[in-house]
């Protein structure tokens, strides 16, 4: 009887060796599909935020591209202006310029 119960003994903790060994071994296999998962997962928010950027860059290439050629266009027109009528000219800037003095001097007090 004392052998039977050894026996059965062995037998028990024979099997839950090998459930710790199967528990242990599901545990590093859901570790390691967890690993898989974050390095895509951060991979895919690598892209997106690559292609994000990237979108981002050309949009403001056209609005910058677009700005500079208005203050072209703006530059070219005041020039034309300047040289067709000077002295109109030179009292708008003098007026602006009074104007803008008054204004700041006024705001001072």
């Amino acid at each position: 009887m004392t052998t039977d119960l050894s026996e059965e003994t062995g037998d028990d903790a024979a099997k839950v060796t090998e459930a710790a060994e199967q528990g242990q071994q599901a545990l590093k296999d859901a570790i390691a599909a967890a690993e898989r998962t974050l390095t895509e997962a951060g991979k895919a928010l690598e892209r997106a935020a690559r292609e994000a950027i990237e979108m981002l860059r050309n949009q403001t290439k056209s609005y910058t591209g677009n700005a500079g050629q208005h203050v072209d266009d703006a530059q070219r027109y005041i020039t034309e202006k300047v040289k067709e009528r000077p002295m109109t000219a030179a009292f708008a800037g003098l007026g602006v310029g009074l104007l803008l003095g008054v204004l700041l001097s006024n705001r001072s007090k």
